[in-house]
């Protein structure tokens, strides 16, 4: 299972490099986990960026994945863990779920950086 950032579904809708290497995860919605609060942030970017319908035309693509709720379990995994790494709490959910569903977390957020278990792509300046 793998759980794309938001970092990296904004890198793979510009076609980056970066979103050329995600492409494979991004394109298999079979083995791709969605945290309803990717959902939200990938939607609030692309309706500042673009416009409504291009938004919900990605938000309707990104729900053919799993898309997994948030819930206590999750809340209670991710203040502990936003409280070790010091994430925020958007992060903290979506490491969260990336632990509780075995998923391997993609991103180019640097507030993942020294984390265990990411497959974090630095972003070039």
């Amino acid at each position: 299972m793998n759980i794309i950032d938001t970092s990296c579904w904004i890198e793979y809708l510009m076609n980056s490099d970066i979103g050329a290497q995600v492409a494979p995860f991004a394109e298999n919605p079979g083995e791709l986990v969605v945290p309803t609060i990717t959902i939200y942030e990938v939607y609030k970017k692309l309706l500042a960026e673009k416009d409504e319908e291009y938004a919900l035309d990605v938000v309707s693509y990104m729900q053919t994945g799993t898309v997994i709720d948030l819930n206590t379990t999750l809340c209670l995994s991710a203040a502990q863990i936003g409280r070790i790494h010091k994430l925020p709490m958007a992060d903290s959910i979506i490491y969260a779920t990336s632990l509780h569903y075995s998923a391997i977390l993609w991103t180019c957020d640097r507030h993942f950086k020294d984390i265990p278990l990411i497959k974090y792509f630095p972003k070039s300046q």
